[in-house]
C-alpha cells in the first residue's frame, strides 16, 4: 500500500481525506502517463456512484484528464465491474470508477484500473502519488491537443448485454428480491433479472446522494431477510455501494456469505468438470466451517490475504476459476477482472435453477463457527498491530483456542483500523477472546481520539 492509495484505491472523506484537488491531479498524471508520456492521446473511462460527492470528483477528475490532453469518456452512475469490463473490451488505457464501497455516503473513492480492467499495479500508483507529492512536473495540453469529455453511457448498457448473454437459464417465474443499497446498482441489476424473466422485488433503489449503504445493502442484510419472508420469495441478493460484492438470503430468511457463494458453485463447478485445478481460492478471514465443507465433497482451497485484489492475483497466477471473499467479493476469472455482485448473483441462480433445490438446501452443508469481528479506530496501524504486548495477547488467545477456533489480527487496507476476529465454538468464547485483546490495545494509548 501506499501513501494514498490502500486495497481498494484512494479512500476518505470527501475534501477532507480526499479532495477534489488531489482528484485533479489523478487526472492530470493518468492524461500525461497514458497519453503525451507514450507519444499519443490517451481514452480513460469513469464511472461513478450515487454520493453527493460523486460529481465534484468525476468532474475534477474529467478536468485533470482534459488538461493533460486526455478523452474522458464518461459512464455515470455504474457498477465497479462495468467499468472494469468497459475499460477492457474496449481498449481504453485505464479506468476509473468513483465509489467508496459500502462506506457511508460522506466518503468517497478512487479505484484505478489498467487497461486489462484490473486494479492498477503498484509502480504506477507510486507514481500516481509522487505526483500528488508535487515530485514530479508534467506539462499541459495546449490548442488542439487539449482533450474533451465523451457521454459513455452506451458502455453502461453494453455491460448489461453481457451479463444478459452469460445465463444459461431463464428466470421465468422465479421471484428474487434485491437489495440495491441506494447505490451503483439501482438501475442494472433490476433490468438484468427483468430480462431473463424473473419476478423481480428491489427494495432501496431510489438514490438522493446521501442515503447509499444507509441501513440497506449488503451491510444490513436483515432488511432483505425479512422482505425476502414477508413477500416470500425464492432468493434475495444484496449489494454493496458500487456493487462489486453480493450477499445474499435463502427462500427461508437466512443470510448467506461470500463462503457460501464459493462453496455453492465451486461445487457446481466440481460436478461438471469445470472447476480448475479442483480449487477454490478463500482469503484467511473464511470461515472454518467452509474448509470443512470443502473438505467432505473434495475440494481444494488456498488462503490468501485479505483483499480481492489478492484472490484475483492468485487466481491469475495459479489458473483458478473462483476465489472471494466473506464479505461478498466472488471473482469467475471465466467472465471477470473484479468482483462483481450482479454477476455473482446470476452464477448462484444458475447453481439454484440446475439443481433443482432451494437455496436453503444448496448451502446447508456450510455450517458456520460463530464468529466475532470487532474493528478498533486507532492512531497508527503498524504502531498498535506490532505492540508487543498486544502481540503477546493474540498468543494468549490463539493457545487457549488450540484446534476449537482461531483468532485474527489484521489491519484494514483502507480506513485507520485494526480489525479483531475470533472463531470459537460459541459467541461467548468468540466475545471473550476479541475484548481480551482489544482492552490491551486500549490499555496501551493506541485508540484514536
Amino acid at each position: 500500500m501506499g501513501k494514498y492509495f490502500g486495497t481498494d484505491g484512494f479512500r476518505g472523506e470527501a475534501n477532507k481525506d480526499l479532495t477534489f484537488e488531489h482528484a485533479v491531479k489523478i487526472g492530470r498524471f493518468l492524461g500525461w502517463y497514458y497519453g503525451t508520456n507514450q507519444g499519443k492521446k490517451a481514452k480513460v473511462v469513469i464511472g461513478k456512484d450515487t454520493r453527493r460527492s460523486s460529481y465534484m470528483f468525476e468532474y475534477a477528475l474529467c478536468t485533470g484528464l482534459m488538461a493533460s490532453g486526455a478523452d474522458a469518456y464518461i459512464m455515470h452512475v455504474t457498477t465497479t465491474p462495468s467499468v472494469a469490463y468497459i475499460t477492457r473490451v474496449d481498449d481504453f488505457d485505464c479506468g476509473i470508477m468513483i465509489s467508496a464501497s459500502h462506506n457511508p455516503y460522506y466518503d468517497n473513492g478512487i479505484k484505478l484500473l489498467n487497461g486489462s480492467g484490473e486494479k492498477m499495479d503498484e509502480e504506477t500508483i507510486l507514481k500516481v502519488e509522487d505526483y500528488i507529492d508535487g515530485k514530479l512536473e508534467i506539462p499541459v495540453a495546449e490548442r488542439d491537443d487539449i482533450g474533451r469529455t465523451v457521454d459513455y453511457v452506451a458502455g453502461r448498457n453494453r455491460y448489461v448485454g453481457y451479463l444478459i448473454s452469460l445465463s444459461k437459464y431463464s428466470f421465468k417465474d422465479i421471484k428474487v428480491g434485491i437489495d440495491a443499497a441506494n447505490g451503483a446498482a439501482w438501475q442494472i441489476a433490476k433490468g438484468v433479472f427483468d430480462a431473463l424473466g424473473a419476478k423481480t422485488y428491489v427494495i432501496n433503489d431510489a438514490p438522493d446522494g446521501f442515503n447509499i449503504n444507509t441501513d440497506c445493502g449488503s451491510t444490513h442484510i436483515e432488511h432483505l431477510q425479512k422482505f425476502v419472508v414477508e413477500k416470500g420469495l425464492d432468493v434475495g441478493f444484496a449489494y454493496d455501494g458500487d456493487a462489486d460484492r453480493c450477499l445474499f438470503v435463502d427462500e427461508k430468511g437466512n443470510a448467506l456469505t461470500g463462503d457460501h457463494t464459493l462453496y455453492i458453485y465451486g461445487l457446481y463447478m466440481k460436478e461438471r468438470g469445470k472447476l480448475l485445478n479442483n480449487t477454490v481460492v478463500t482469503t484467511v478471514m473464511s470461515n472454518f466451517g467452509l474448509y470443512k465443507a470443502l473438505d467432505k465433497v473434495g475440494i481444494g482451497y488456498e488462503k490468501t490475504a485479505v483483499g480481492d485484489k489478492y484472490v484475483y492475483e492468485n487466481m491469475v497466477k495459479n489458473g483458478h476459476r473462483i476465489g472471494g471473499e466473506q464479505s461478498g467479493h466472488t471473482i469467475f476469472t471465466k467472465y471477470a477482472t473484479t468482483g462483481d455482485g450482479i454477476l455473482t448473483s446470476l452464477k448462484l441462480m444458475e447453481a439454484m435453477i440446475a439443481s433443482g433445490k432451494p437455496m436453503s438446501e444448496l448451502a446447508a452443508p456450510v455450517v458456520f463457527y460463530p464468529q466475532v469481528l470487532k474493528n478498533v479506530r486507532v492512531k497508527s496501524k503498524p504502531e498498535a498491530q506490532n505492540d508487543p504486548d498486544v502481540q503477546a495477547a493474540v498468543r494468549k488467545v490463539a493457545d487457549e483456542l488450540g484446534d476449537t477456533g482461531r483468532i485474527l489480527v489484521r489491519e484494514s487496507g483502507t480506513e485507520p483500523l485494526i480489525r479483531v476476529m475470533v472463531e470459537a465454538e460459541s459467541n461467548e468464547l468468540c466475545e471473550k477472546y476479541v475484548d481480551s485483546v482489544i482492552d490491551v490495545i486500549k490499555a496501551k494509548g493506541h485508540l484514536a481520539e
